[in-house]
């Protein structure tokens, strides 16, 4: 870990997280929605949950997969591909809040306010536009959402 990301405090952007970092400060700050969240702060905690969902839905895939239940009408997980699709599920539980809340300091980061993350909600446009959001570089005033 750099003298960077290891001085800069959870209040602040960190500007240039390592993966690692990125993870680690996803988890520190769970559901805090004040404040700010660098792009890589934000990237790399999109990567790392893609590659844990990737790889939980491939094992229940493999492991399992949709059966057939004994009337041969409902898709339902059999064996140990049940037990991985748990897993995903609660994984997906247990990041959704934190998620949300990483959304809303990447908001901030961009000058922009957390309640912008219900453009989302708009049909076809809401989840290019919050995208784009997303994209964008930090915007010095932006701090004003600094606790």
């Amino acid at each position: 870990m750099s003298y960077t990301q290891s001085t800069t405090p959870l209040s602040q952007p960190l500007y240039g997280a390592s993966f690692g970092a990125a993870v680690q400060r996803f988890f520190k700050k769970y559901a805090t929605f004040r404040g700010r969240a660098s792009r890589s702060e934000f990237w790399w905690w999109v990567l790392a949950n893609a590659l844990v969902s990737i790889v939980l839905s491939v094992l229940a895939l493999l492991t399992g997969g949709p059966g057939v239940d004994e009337f041969g009408q409902t898709a339902v997980p059999s064996g140990l591909g049940f037990v991985f699709y748990v897993i995903l599920l609660l994984w997906g539980l247990a990041t959704f809040v934190p998620h949300l809340a990483l959304i809303v300091r990447r908001l901030h980061d961009t000058n922009r306010s957390g309640f912008w993350i219900f453009i989302g909600f708009v049909p076809l446009v809401g989840g290019i536009i919050l995208f784009v959001f997303e994209l964008l570089p930090s915007d010095p005033r932006g701090a004003r959402f600094d606790a």
